[in-house]
């Protein structure tokens, strides 16, 4: 995470250092939840290493991934974590993953004590919003073929850690149909 902080702000060493101590460690086992739908999500995860995934729970009790996450990125529900409201979200480690964590009371402490840590935070969330914009948008005007297009395009490193059912899930297509894709 060190590197993440000096490459994208104007912090120096000591600084991040400071921001640093703020954060936990913490271990998840494959299949263990970090957070479920329901709760508030008080944390924010950084990954250090391993895979995540964020999903839903449809009315028929059917899980949709949103999205993965794995190493040097960050993972949370933002809404939950913003308005201390349930989670929509499930966490769950897909691989033994490790991640830093900070609550909200030290993310806030960090927004006032240090002003780069507020542009580093408005960078994240905007960038978690475009993101979000661009899943959208292309869930609903490409083809299921142009979605795995692109999914094999930005993220070539997910299709052998993730299994075929939870890319499926992802790109709102069968495993059947995505082995398919995969022939061709």
């Amino acid at each position: 995470m060190k590197d993440n902080l000096l490459k994208n702000t104007n912090f120096n060493k000591e600084e991040v250092n400071a921001i640093l101590s703020h954060f936990e460690t913490k271990e998840y086992k494959k299949k263990e939840y970090l957070l479920q739908a329901g709760h508030v999500c008080n944390q924010k995860y950084f990954i250090l290493n391993g895979c995540i995934r964020c999903f839903v729970i449809d009315y028929n009790g059917k899980e949709h991934n949103i999205l993965f996450g794995t190493e040097n990125y960050w993972i949370g529900d933002l809404q939950s974590f913003i308005h201390e409201t349930e989670a929509t979200y499930n966490m769950q480690a897909l691989e033994n993953t490790t991640v830093l964590t900070i609550s909200k009371e030290k993310w806030n402490h960090l927004l006032d004590a240090y002003p780069f840590f507020s542009r580093y935070s408005i960078t994240l969330f905007q960038n978690a919003f475009i993101k979000q914009q661009q899943r959208i948008i292309e869930s609903f005007t490409l083809t299921a073929e142009q979605r795995f297009q692109i999914f094999t395009t930005k993220f070539p490193h997910l299709l052998q850690r993730i299994s075929q059912k939870h890319i499926a899930s992802y790109l709102g297509i069968t495993p059947e149909f995505l082995s398919l894709l995969r022939k061709k």
